[in-house]
């Protein structure tokens, strides 16, 4: 008779045991993201976002400057932008400014296209160019940004696993394209593997993932809290990649995740699709963000 409830306690302990798995997973998710926007060179470090105008850009904190930075030396350098799209800086005479990590008195070529542009670094402060549609910028960072030395923190919904969804998969063959439009008003087309089916509160809902070539889909989402609980443009959600064949993806909204914008004025976030845009109140994941933005 011992052993049947021994057995007994066991079996009724297993949902308690993958609930309490489940909370550390978050737990854990969770003190991850904070250390990663609070690393030097995280959002929270953007102190800048300037539109280079064809010709020569006067950069630096004096205000006769074309580009106006927030942090640096009066006369830091010029940029100057080419008709065939090519950058070059000059460093201003008496500037210290580093490109690459090595001093530079000379005109320097700042390159732009790939995952690893050209980086200028000058005292806590650094940027390279990005391009955002047709135009490029400047981005400017600043390890003593106000942002990251006075991060208020991240408030969340309970960690619930009701949140903690099973999805249907059904991918597009071929993969779709749609448009995604930014905060700064600019459209491109993006790929879409396929999409998330679930039904909830009587809704259906088909959501679609971005495909940006790692190992997750990349889900831009909204719902009824945004505006007041949670961030009023957007969250963010990674969900790995199904494996070919599969039909299921498991989409947990505990680890929704306030977008880039939501911590700085400086990010070009985008917005979701209107799929995307759930119909009904989703209680999990990131609060808004109740510091300095």
């Amino acid at each position: 008779m011992l052993s049947r409830y021994l057995f007994l306690a066991l079996l009724l302990s297993v949902p308690v045991l993958a609930q309490d798995d489940h909370v550390k997973s978050i737990e854990t998710w969770r003190a991850a993201r904070v250390g990663r926007l609070t690393a030097p060179d995280s959002w929270l470090t953007l102190v800048g976002r300037h539109l280079i105008a064809p010709g020569a850009n006067t950069v630096g904190t004096a205000p006769d400057n074309s580009i106006r930075l927030a942090v640096g030396p009066p006369y830091l350098a010029t940029v100057t932008l080419a008709a065939d799209r090519t950058v070059t800086l000059t460093p201003a005479p008496s500037a210290l400014l580093e490109v690459d990590g090595v001093s530079a008195h000379r005109p320097a070529g700042l390159a732009w296209q790939g995952d690893q542009p050209t980086r200028v670094t000058f005292g806590t402060a650094n940027f390279y160019v990005m391009s955002r549609g047709e135009n490029l910028y400047l981005r400017v960072r600043d390890t003593e940004a106000v942002n990251r030395a006075h991060f208020a923190g991240i408030d969340y919904f309970p960690i619930d696993p009701a949140w903690r969804i099973e999805a249907a998969w059904v991918p597009f063959d071929p993969v779709k394209q749609i448009p995604i439009t930014n905060m700064i008003g600019v459209t491109e087309p993006a790929p879409v593997p396929g999409k998330a089916v679930f039904t909830y509160q009587g809704h259906t809902v088909e959501l679609l993932p971005i495909d940006e070539g790692g190992d997750n889909l990349f889900f831009i989402l909204t719902d009824l809290t945004a505006g007041e609980e949670t961030y009023e443009a957007s969250r963010f959600l990674y969900v790995p990649k199904p494996k070919p064949g599969e039909t299921k993806v498991v989409l947990d909204f505990n680890r929704l995740q306030n977008p880039p914008c939501a911590f700085t004025a400086f990010a070009t976030c985008p917005l979701p699709p209107k799929e995307n845009r759930m119909p009904f109140r989703v209680t999990a994941g990131e609060k808004n963000y109740r510091g300095p933005h």
